[in-house]
């Protein structure tokens, strides 16, 4: 089985794959899509993802899009070391989790909805803090949910990797770009702060990467 990720270095929904991979050791190689080149609306990566956007992960001859279901596949294909727990509950812990930030901030911050929203930098950056700050904070309180059911650990949701972590690294990446203030989520922070040296943690970080400008 050949894996070959197509990628974007700012990307955060790249980002959520690299870590997958990087996570579960899986070997694969890496093809740079130039977003601010515009190689994403070419024919040639079209094929690859209808959408226009990053990542794509091509698994042989067939490209598998959206970041999420990426995620899954891998899961079911690469069970080991298992990005989602065992238990249906845990499951959907986890998966909540997971779509907090896969629903409820990253689109609302991606480049083409800010560009609609507005041609002024600043108006652009309130708007992206605000929804990276309320997203957040609902991630933080789903962490506090848990907490208080006995879900307790250094990770987004207990001792072990998870899907859950996969999304927030990323996004916590982007809501410090916007400039959240991190000092109102704390278990959010914690879990940053023990996974920042974490080998894959650090292969998979956007200024680590092959496109990475000015390195």
């Amino acid at each position: 089985m050949h894996l070959t990720l197509y990628s974007y270095w700012r990307s955060s929904a790249s980002h959520r794959v690299r870590l997958a991979l990087g996570y579960k050791g899986i070997a694969h190689d890496v093809i740079t899509v130039n977003l601010l080149g515009g190689e994403q609306s070419s024919d040639e990566h079209i094929g690859r993802a209808p959408s226009g956007y990053v990542p794509a992960l091509k698994i042989d001859d067939e490209s598998f899009v959206e970041s999420v279901a990426i995620i899954e596949l891998l899961d079911d294909l690469f069970p080991q070391k298992p990005l989602y727990p065992r238990t249906a509950v845990d499951r959907a812990r986890v998966r909540a989790l997971v779509e907090t930030v896969n629903a409820g901030i990253q689109p609302l911050q991606n480049l083409n909805v800010l560009t609609r929203y507005s041609t002024d930098h600043a108006a652009r950056d309130a708007w992206a803090r605000h929804y990276n700050a309320r997203g957040l904070e609902v991630f933080e309180r789903l962490m506090e949910r848990n907490d208080a059911r006995g879900v307790r650990g250094k990770f987004a949701y207990g001792d072990e990797f998870t899907a859950a972590d996969a999304l927030l690294i990323p996004q916590v990446g982007a809501a410090k770009r916007f400039g959240v203030d991190m000092t109102k989520l704390p278990r959010v922070s914690a879990v940053i702060a023990h996974s920042a040296e974490l080998p894959f943690v650090v292969s998979a970080a956007p200024e680590n990467q092959p496109d990475t400008p000015n390195k």
